[in-house]
């Protein structure tokens, strides 16, 4: 057991990235004791992959996709902490405003509309998730911290426009484009993942990170929609292969804690 005691209120970003290392070893610690629970109550959960899209060169792209995505808050820092710049081209206090102790979103609207499709994370799983990251972070991050909705947990797929590359569509377009991406899910199979691990961004987004087990591959379903949308635009927001979604946003530094078990 080793015992640290604060003695300011600056905190050097090594503080933080402890910090981080301990709370991201608790959360994987509590996900992995509710999917056991979850899969004691439901013993057919798990089941063998046959199928070839989830192919081995596609997990291994997503594992050195995420081993990046780790290194990336060593490589640029702990920026959220300057209030830096999002990946939406916005500051965080463009984002988000913290009034009497409670972190408040600040709802931007796009002009033109951003347009994307992605999958949900059902609720059977994404509640429980959202346990263990408020279990696990709010003691140390309180009221710097802003926790994602577990009802609206997902996964973008594909942007028939976005902020870089905004494709205009007047209201027949847009019937177009859902009819065509209805046509796609229709032909695919439902994605069995499990959880590869979690990441915190230098701009402070804490991500999961999955790997597929069975199903229509994430490449596969992205091919599918970028046949079926030929106006999207050419250059997408993230891989091809990637699977993530967000849990959470720090706003800033951890609290100062009298005492700090490891």
């Amino acid at each position: 057991m080793v015992m640290a005691r604060a003695r300011n209120c600056c905190m050097h970003p090594k503080r933080v990235a402890l910090i981080w290392v301990l709370c991201s070893f608790l959360f994987f610690c509590a996900f992995q004791m509710i999917l056991k629970n979850s899969s004691l109550n439901n013993p057919t959960s798990s089941s063998s992959s046959s199928s070839s899209d989830a192919s081995m060169s596609n997990t291994q792209k997503r594992a050195h996709l995420y081993e990046k995505m780790a290194g990336n808050l060593d490589e640029h820092g702990p920026a959220f902490l300057k209030h830096g710049e999002t990946s939406q081209s916005l500051s965080l206090s463009d984002l988000f405003s913290v009034k009497d102790g409670v972190v408040t979103p600040n709802p931007k609207a796009a002009n033109p509309p951003v347009r994307a499709n992605v999958l949900y994370l059902s609720t059977e799983y994404s509640v429980p998730i959202a346990k263990a990251v408020k279990m696990v972070f709010s003691p140390y991050f309180d009221k710097a911290i802003w926790f994602q909705n577990s009802s609206l947990y997902h996964f973008s797929m594909f942007h028939a426009s976005h902020h870089i590359a905004p494709v205009p569509a007047t209201h027949d377009e847009v019937e177009a484009e859902a009819n065509a991406v209805k046509s796609v899910a229709e032909s695919l199979c439902p994605l069995k993942i499990v959880l590869d691990r979690v990441v915190l961004t230098s701009t402070g987004v804490l991500l999961g990170c999955w790997q597929v087990t069975s199903g229509t591959d994430p490449t596969t379903v992205r091919a599918k929609l970028r046949a079926a949308l030929p106006r999207a635009p050419e250059k997408q927001l993230y891989d091809d292969a990637i699977l993530h979604t967000s849990f959470a946003r720090l706003l800033g530094p951890p609290r100062i804690l009298d005492r700090v078990s490891i």
